[in-house]
């Protein structure tokens, strides 16, 4: 594993008791660049993730609780007039951050939802006629409870698109939990975490990833993954380009923090679920079902299935 991707996911791991899978997933997804939904249960600790992340990064950070009566400009800024001068000031919103934590993200309303889609996929913001580059790396981690719970909006496509991968944090192991039941709570060590690595590292690692090698067959069985999801007729429609590049992306992400400077068909096939699962919809409207359920439900199927059918080698 690459040294210092291994310094930061077990610094991570000892405020995130029991989560290295999910901790190495969200640093892959910014290496590659992308942004990460988390969807789980209230209080299973997406919250600590995002912000231990940030600190041991050494990034900004910002968290922005979306209610339904949270505006736009409470995420972007607004121009507020001074009579002083007689002009108006752009004031900055929390979105002018390395890190934006977006905090129960699907109990807003869509209008605010869509403040968000310039922002993740350039990189900057429009407001008041004017374009205003935002700090690099920006990287969006959004919390999202089930829908099955009162008060919620569902992201509409074009939103889920922009997450390069959703995860679900999942209930702590049986041992996580008795040190929270003994009273050690990790979570209090959150203020003493200090960053193993520098912004010109982070960046240094980020191209690397986009150097990591991949072979003419490995990128075919990527076409072949992708092809099934548009022309099977299990799927009601696949991958956009967007989100086969993401896989792509995601995959040479995950086979830089292994160590490796070339891509293996592991390295696509342990990324799909989190990149693919959000971006493929079934004939039966229900596979589309919540990540935080661990059962074998139409969610996990549709994945199960593209694996399944399709080769590593081309037959």
């Amino acid at each position: 594993m690459n040294k210092i991707a291994q310094d930061i996911i077990q610094q991570v791991g000892t405020i995130l008791l029991g989560k290295e899978q999910q901790v190495k997933l969200s640093l892959a997804c910014l290496l590659a660049r992308g942004h990460l939904l988390i969807e789980d249960l209230p209080g299973m600790g997406k919250t600590t993730l995002a912000q231990c992340l940030a600190k041991t990064l050494g990034l900004s950070y910002e968290r922005v609780q979306f209610t339904s009566d949270l505006l736009p400009a409470d995420i972007l800024g607004a121009s507020i007039f001074d009579a002083n001068t007689n002009s108006f000031t752009f004031h900055s919103g929390p979105i002018f951050c390395q890190v934006l934590l977006a905090d129960e993200i699907n109990r807003t309303t869509p209008k605010t939802q869509s403040a968000l889609l310039e922002a993740m996929e350039e990189r900057q913001v429009s407001i008041d006629g004017k374009t205003r580059e935002l700090p690099n790396p920006f990287f969006v981690i959004a919390t999202q409870n089930p829908f099955s719970q009162a008060g919620t909006y569902p992201l509409p496509e074009s939103q889920l698109d922009r997450f390069l991968m959703r995860i679900s944090l999942g209930y702590p192991s049986n041992a996580s939990e008795r040190m929270l039941y003994q009273g050690l709570d990790p979570r209090e060590k959150l203020s003493s975490v200090q960053p193993v690595t520098d912004l010109q590292t982070l960046e240094a690692m980020q191209k690397e990833v986009k150097d990591i090698q991949a072979t003419s067959q490995l990128l075919d069985y990527l076409q072949r993954l992708v092809d099934t999801t548009r022309f099977d007729e299990n799927f009601t429609y696949g991958l956009s380009p967007r989100g086969a590049m993401g896989l792509l992306n995601a995959a040479k992400a995950w086979a830089f923090i292994e160590g490796r400077s070339h891509l293996v068909p592991d390295d696509i096939q342990v990324v799909l679920p989190a990149v693919v699962g959000h971006r493929v919809h079934g004939l039966n409207s229900g596979v589309e079902a919540s990540a935080a359920l661990k059962s074998d439900n139409e969610h996990s199927y549709l994945v199960k299935y593209l694996l399944q059918q399709v080769d590593v080698l081309d037959r």
